[in-house]
């Protein structure tokens, strides 16, 4: 019974360790979404972190417009960026986790 918990316990020390490579391979996935229109393009990474924006001269002429384009664009890449990072590390954790009896009645 010891055994088994020291093993169990490795496991969620190796589990961990992957899913914190994970989060720092997460940084150099990049994700591009754009306005429909291809006025508007932003680069993120899948941890959320904004890479680049780059915006055609035509939306300079109107403020609220670029606002509007910034708002929705920026939402989507993160929405986007947010699927990929949860999908990522959910595979990670549930590779390692132990298999407990039980525990898939959580899913």
């Amino acid at each position: 019974m010891f055994g088994d918990m020291m093993n169990m316990m490795g496991k969620l020390k190796e589990t961990q360790k992957k899913i914190e490579d994970t989060k720092k391979r997460l940084d150099t996935v990049l994700i591009d979404e754009k306005s429909n229109d291809d006025l508007l393009k932003i680069t993120i990474t899948a941890n959320r972190k904004i890479k680049s924006i780059t915006f055609s001269d035509e939306l300079l002429s109107d403020k609220e417009q670029l606002e509007d384009y910034l708002i929705l664009t920026l939402n989507k890449a993160i929405e986007r960026a947010t699927q990929v990072n949860e999908t990522e590390l959910a595979a990670v954790a549930k590779e390692g986790m132990p298999n407990i009896p039980g525990m898939d009645l959580f899913k």
